[in-house]
């Protein structure tokens, strides 16, 4: 990727397809999820080498606790596994960790986890990672509203607008996504980011997850590098 290309300074991705791509093969759902850590891994060498500064993925939802038990319960040993052992990459590479989302659902174990993952990497400023997890835009939006109203009732004579909503949200601080790309082939962003991505552009992939790599991401970047963004206003 020539640097000199127009990229996106934020790119989320929703990763969907690790079922079927794993039913495809006569395998358990599960087997596609860890086939799909090397998709993350691809996208996360790709953004460093071509500087995209911040790279989040809709890990786990706030709906995707009504999937089976088992299922859930593997999915969340694999994510305390892989952040571990990704630890000495995001240190190396001066990346910094973040999990966003409903954590109060979450077992202890997995929670310390994050806490310590987000702690060891939190002065790393070469790019942020951020993991969705337990998170929905419902929820998010819901939760800034009662933050926002707390702080109107605590503090009457306060005067709060629109633009302030931003810093209730789980992610205050952090740039809207300009590129969401979702894989699989499914149309639609599924309850995530909806306050953020107001003027986010869309990039669909048939492509399914575990099969996402440096080549799909580039063609993404560069059908958004195409793009004409106006927000709104006319050029």
């Amino acid at each position: 990727m020539d640097k000199a290309e127009r990229l996106p300074r934020h790119v989320s991705f929703i990763m969907d397809g690790n079922g079927r791509w794993a039913r495809r093969r006569g395998k358990e759902r599960i087997y596609g999820h860890y086939e799909g850590v090397a998709s993350v891994r691809a996208v996360m060498e790709a953004s460093v080498e071509w500087g995209v500064e911040y790279v989040s993925f809709f890990a786990f939802s706030e709906e995707n606790w009504d999937r089976p038990s088992e299922e859930v319960a593997a999915l969340m040993e694999l994510m305390g596994v892989m952040m571990e052992k990704e630890l000495p990459t995001f240190m190396d590479n001066d990346i910094r960790f973040l999990v966003l989302g409903n954590r109060e659902r979450l077992s202890d174990s997995l929670s310390a986890t994050i806490d310590r993952m987000m702690t060891q990497t939190a002065g790393n400023g070469r790019m942020t990672m951020i993991l969705f997890l337990s998170y929905s835009g419902k929820w998010d939006i819901f939760q800034a509203a009662r933050r926002m109203a707390h702080d109107l009732i605590e503090n009457p004579g306060r005067e709060l607008g629109q633009g302030d909503f931003d810093s209730y949200l789980v992610t205050a601080g952090i740039p809207d996504p300009d590129l969401l790309i979702r894989t699989s082939g499914e149309k639609r962003i599924s309850n995530y980011m909806l306050w953020q991505s107001a003027y986010t552009e869309f990039v669909f992939t048939d492509t399914l997850w575990p099969d996402f790599r440096r080549e799909q991401y580039r063609a993404a970047l560069e059908e958004y590098a195409s793009r004409d963004r106006r927000f709104g206003k006319v050029k």
